[in-house]
């Protein structure tokens, strides 16, 4: 009887992890301290470009270094381009206007970000977006980590960040 138990323990274990780790499939409408924004697909496409504005640095997020420029994510709302090239005195270039981005990467000439959902690329030194190819990425998280369950407004709508209540 004891080996019967033993063989089951690993069994049982298992299946009370699963229980407990499993979200339920309806909707969820708590999405914490944050409200999302969403944008219709048609505007997100318009959405990227290089803004000569200097904005300022309020929710910063990954920091990518290449060459002597430094790119500054800005939480959800898109890119700081720093010229670096006098590390006492970085000069703040403009700002890459990208809802929902939150991350970068920089190859050759090349900036990879994230619109949303989708990668987008950017000639740095046309300053212009050469490529996208949509519904790459899930849905961005919650700055509390939580996942968008509710209805959309229309599914024409991307969610492309959240504000805080």
């Amino acid at each position: 009887m004891k080996k019967k138990v033993k063989q089951l323990l690993p069994v049982l274990l298992l299946a009370s992890t699963l229980l407990l780790t499993t979200s339920s499939t309806g909707s969820m409408n708590w999405t914490g301290n944050y409200v999302p924004v969403f944008m219709e697909r048609s505007e997100l496409e318009k959405s990227v470009f290089f803004d000569q504005e200097k904005h300022a640095l309020v929710n910063p997020g990954k920091i990518y270094s290449k060459d002597q420029f430094l790119f500054i994510n800005e939480k959800y709302k898109g890119i700081h381009v720093i010229d670096n090239s006098d590390s006492r005195h970085p000069e703040k270039v403009g700002f890459i206007v990208a809802p929902g981005c939150i991350d970068m990467a920089v190859k050759g000439n090349i900036l990879y970000l994230d619109n949303a959902v989708d990668l987008v690329a950017i000639d740095l030194t046309e300053r212009k977006v050469t490529e996208r190819i949509e519904n790459v990425f899930p849905e961005p998280l919650s700055p509390e980590n939580y996942k968008y369950l509710d209805k959309r407004p229309d599914e024409k709508f991307i969610l492309v960040g959240w504000n805080k209540k």
